[in-house]
């Protein structure tokens, strides 16, 4: 488990995560838990899309307990963009996130949601996927840079997803064991190349199975459930490589839901949530946390798969992972916290993940440092049912997507993307000649966006790209 792995590879266990006892709900500063999974979609899980043919009662079971976002998105559509705005509440176009194979996305000393709570007096721990890069020197050698140098007490996960090799876990910021044997690649029939139990071939460490991964990282998760201390406040990080490709379903989830392979892989998911969730009730935690529930980025998902399966990833939204699309990059997106959310509630309110930093500083009472958080925005007068619904809590959103480089901003209920096509993984739906060179939706009238504005409206087009140059060109959009 995470403190003997920890042991092993010579590292000291702070005392806030040894002895266990239950927390008061009466802490001034809740415990603050992020379950964030990997490529699940906005209409997999039940609680956003009636028609899913996935059962996720544990998904469900928290949004009917907390209050479920309709309009949350991802800075970025892809895995490693969508967790460096997620832990600086900075948009991920501001850096260079394609160095993340050799170094590290997050600069030292950088604030993130971990050294702010840290600071706040919490613990700090992750488990699962980092993706955000490290120092890689050698897999007998430290590596700098990541969690451990970033905020977090302890760490047990892997460096990316379970696709992209090597394969092996890390305790802190050490190799549990290297590399040191090959995997070859692996893919399924009747899926495109990069679905299904797609693999690919790499350095494997002798004590990581594929299938083994999932489970695993919610065991570590529950170990630190149970062994913290109410004397801090913990801040646990769990971060799933899963529905991510490879899709390996548990004997017990194969063929039990209408959506193939995936769909048992996402019910697999929902269950070790379901675990979690557990361990938070038995330890006496559950009322004082604040958990919030998320996806990194859209689903791998083809129009074809819907059509096949009769089941929509995306729930009626276009595109799919790494497009500028809605189906990219809007996520689900619940947070429960009994003493403080209304069970049942719904927000249909534009946010991002970048607004959880703003968010954590107003629930523990910080104010954010003026080189922090520079695209965050607090959160929590919604939670509390204090925010208009009509009155914006974030200014505009702005990202990039995952492969075309096309920039989108996101404005009321405006939506422009400044150039024709997904600017994503999308393939059946590449720009045609004649496209107008822009594309324009309200998403209000048309959320699938099928209705393409940009020519009859330049006066819109015109004030939206001077608001994304505005975002662009300045190193924040929050208010000084």
């Amino acid at each position: 488990m995470f403190h003997q792995l920890a042991i092993l590879v010579g590292l000291s266990i702070i005392s806030g995560f040894l002895g266990h006892a239950t927390a008061s709900p009466e802490r001034a500063h809740p415990h603050v838990v992020m379950i964030v999974v990997d490529d699940m979609g906005y209409g997999d899980p039940g609680c956003y899309n009636p028609d899913s043919k996935i059962p996720t009662p544990h998904i469900d079971s928290l949004a009917a307990e907390g209050m479920r976002f309709t309009d949350a998105h991802a800075p970025g559509p892809l895995c490693h963009p969508s967790r460096y705005g997620l832990m600086t509440g900075r948009y991920p176009f501001r850096t260079d996130v394609s160095k993340w194979p050799s170094q590290p996305l997050i600069d030292e000393g950088q604030v993130t949601i971990a050294s702010l709570l840290r600071g706040a007096g919490y613990a700090t721990a992750m488990v699962g996927k980092w993706h955000l890069g490290f120092a890689e020197s050698g897999y007998d050698k430290p590596l700098p840079g990541g969690p451990v140098d970033r905020g977090f007490d302890q760490f047990f996960g892997i460096r990316a997803s379970t696709d992209i090799p090597p394969y092996f876990y890390i305790c802190g910021d050490r190799a549990v064991s290297s590399p040191s044997k090959h995997i070859a690649a692996n893919r399924s029939d009747g899926w495109s190349p990069i679905q299904g139990g797609f693999w690919r071939a790499g350095g494997i460490a002798p004590d990581l199975e594929l299938d083994e991964v999932l489970p695993r990282f919610t065991d570590e998760a529950i170990e630190v459930i149970k062994r913290h201390q109410p004397a801090k406040p913990l801040m646990l990080y769990l971060a799933y490589p899963a529905p991510h490709t490879p899709w390996l379903p548990a004997p017990g989830f194969r063929g039990k839901s209408g959506a193939g392979m995936y769909g048992d892989f996402v019910m697999m998911v929902d269950h070790e949530i379901g675990r979690v969730c557990a361990a938070l009730e038995a330890a006496g935690m559950a009322r004082n946390t604040l958990l919030v529930f998320t996806s990194d980025n859209g689903p791998v998902w083809y129009r074809r798969d819907a059509k096949r399966l009769g089941h929509d990833a995306v729930g009626g939204l276009r595109g799919m992972k790494g497009d500028a699309w809605e189906g990219g990059h809007r996520m689900p997106f619940v947070v429960r916290w009994p003493a403080r959310v209304a069970a049942g509630t719904r927000s249909d309110q534009t946010v991002c993940f970048t607004d959880l930093m703003a968010t954590f500083a107003d629930v523990v009472g910080m104010k954010l440092p003026a080189s922090a958080g520079p695209d965050s925005f607090s959160l929590l007068p919604v939670l509390e049912g204090r925010q208009a619904a009509d009155k914006p809590v974030r200014g505009p959103l702005v990202m990039q997507s995952g492969s075309g480089g096309a920039m989108v901003i996101r404005s009321g209920d405006w939506k422009l993307i400044d150039r024709p096509g997904s600017g994503g993984f999308s393939q059946s739906q590449k720009p045609q000649p004649g496209d107008p060179p822009g594309q324009l939706y309200n998403l209000r009238d048309d959320p699938a966006e099928l209705n393409n504005f940009y020519q009859i409206q330049p006066e819109r087009v015109a004030e939206l790209s001077r608001l994304m140059k505005q975002v662009v060109d300045s190193p924040l959009s929050r208010p000084h």
